[in-house]
């Protein structure tokens, strides 16, 4: 093992809650939909992708008008995360300070551009962590991601630490074992 690429909600944090309330704000600022998510209802998509969120969620809007909600939501989210941020699982801090001085850290997950910015920037993980990708940048899918950091950085013998049956089929498709974290 040369290295350990890391999903993040699930995995490292909790951020059902204050997602929930980014994206309730979202939908009653930018839409006329008559709902209000919580953390089960998003338990339920998280790991998914951005499409497949929308189409699970806002099934009764047409496809632009989904992609509208949910840029707006992620963007909203994104900022919302700065001031009221998910909750880091307990020894996940000291756990990633001790790693990264055996091997380089990475992160992929299925997220918005800014998202793992921000998960960063609010745990002060960002120090610990080599470089990371998702879909919201690249327009691909967990298991190309994977692949291309492992590309990327040149990685050997990576593997993967995921709490999600779609992060163990993405690491399955990118041709590396999988951890999963069982909290």
């Amino acid at each position: 093992m040369d290295s350990i690429i890391f999903d993040v909600d699930g995995t490292l944090w909790d951020s059902a809650d204050s997602v929930a309330a980014a994206w309730n704000l979202a939908i009653k600022k930018f839409s006329s939909l008559d709902i209000t998510l919580d953390r089960e209802i998003l338990g339920s998509v998280f790991g998914k992708t951005m499409t497949d969120i929308g189409d699970i969620l806002f099934p009764s809007l047409s496809e632009t008008e989904k992609d509208s909600l949910l840029s707006a939501c992620c963007e909203l989210e994104n900022n919302y995360l700065k001031n009221h941020p998910g909750i880091i699982y307990e020894g996940v801090a000291d756990t990633i300070e001790k790693l990264s001085k055996k091997y380089p850290l990475f992160i992929v997950s299925n997220c918005q551009a800014g998202y793992i910015e921000a998960f960063l920037k609010v745990t002060n993980l960002g120090k610990y962590v080599t470089d990371f990708e998702n879909p919201g940048r690249t327009g691909k899918p967990k298991a190309d991601n994977i692949r291309l950091v492992i590309e990327r950085n040149n990685l050997d013998k990576a593997f993967y630490v995921g709490d999600t049956q779609g992060d163990y089929d993405a690491t399955m498709a990118a041709g590396i074992p999988f951890i999963f974290a069982a909290y």
